[in-house]
């Protein structure tokens, strides 16, 4: 059940691409295609990528950003080794089956430490990281790449969405669970983060934000989402408030920001990636 509620830079097309996609894993594609792509000098990123059906019109691919620290760990058949819980990646069947491609991308190998993505999450340089995998996609599908990013991963969506143009930039922006409630005075700077740290009001692009009434997590409180559109001057967005989902004892402290439970849109995954669907081909939620 849901409820409704209707300072770029440019980047050139990543020349290294057409190698990668020219090289695959031997073995591997049982959950994508495992592409690497050296994103910059001494480091290079990795996705499990899922071609959109050759039948469902025009191609949509949706760069998937996990949360937490990012860091799924893919190995050489495409399948995340961390992070199975998480809420895109366990959907991602559900978007193949609605015709969409997928690109679940891992963090940079620079980046794969205790903390995974950390405090470069809003660093603009994690903004040309993503931009370059977007080129890359768009170049090999000939079709629309959008970034998606659920939890701490729509920080990075968000960095991607109000810095990036041209051949780099995403053609919309789905944040899921966003967190948009940092901890401040914590040890590490960056759990301060969320994504009003970022210029929103550089984002020109289709916007879907998509919370859960029932997420008691308390980085991503459903009642702020209407504050992200608010700074966005996007020319398409809709804020949904999902309800419902299967009975369960109500998660406490940090479990409440796990993926299985209303934070990841636990048992309501088909009615999100098919609202998903409607929005980025056009229509609504």
């Amino acid at each position: 059940m849901l409820h409704r509620r209707m300072r770029p830079f440019l980047l050139p097309l990543c020349l290294t691409a057409a190698a990668a996609w020219a090289q695959p894993v031997p073995g591997g594609g049982v959950c994508g295609e495992v592409v690497t792509l050296a994103t910059r000098e001494g480091s290079s990123t990795r996705m499990a990528f899922m071609p959109p059906a050759a039948a469902s019109g025009a191609p949509v691919t949706l760069l998937l950003l996990p949360g937490g620290h990012g860091h799924i760990d893919l190995d050489d058949k495409g399948c995340a080794r961390k992070l199975k819980g998480n809420s895109l990646v366990r959907s991602i069947p559900l978007f193949g089956a609605a015709g969409l491609g997928t690109a679940l991308v891992d963090a940079p190998a620079d980046w794969q430490g205790e903390d995974g993505l950390g405090g470069y999450r809003i660093a603009p340089r994690h903004a040309q990281d993503l931009g370059q995998l977007i080129a890359a996609l768009r170049t090999r599908t000939q079709g629309a790449v959008w970034v998606v990013g659920t939890s701490r991963g729509a920080i990075s969506a968000v960095n991607a969405a109000s810095r990036l143009s041209g051949p780099a930039a995403p053609d919309g922006v789905v944040l899921t669970s966003a967190l948009m409630a940092g901890q401040a005075g914590a040890k590490k700077d960056w759990v301060a983060h969320s994504v009003f740290d970022l210029p929103l009001e550089d984002i020109r692009m289709p916007v879907l934000v998509v919370g859960h009434a029932g997420d008691s997590c308390v980085r991503s409180p459903a009642s702020e989402m209407g504050r992200i559109v608010a700074r966005t001057r996007s020319p398409r967005e809709q804020v949904v408030t999902m309800t419902g989902g299967p009975a369960q004892p109500a998660p406490r402290g940090l479990e409440a920001c796990e993926g299985r439970t209303p934070h990841g849109f636990v048992g309501q995954e088909a009615e999100v990636v098919e609202g998903i669907a409607r929005f980025v081909r056009g229509g609504a939620f």
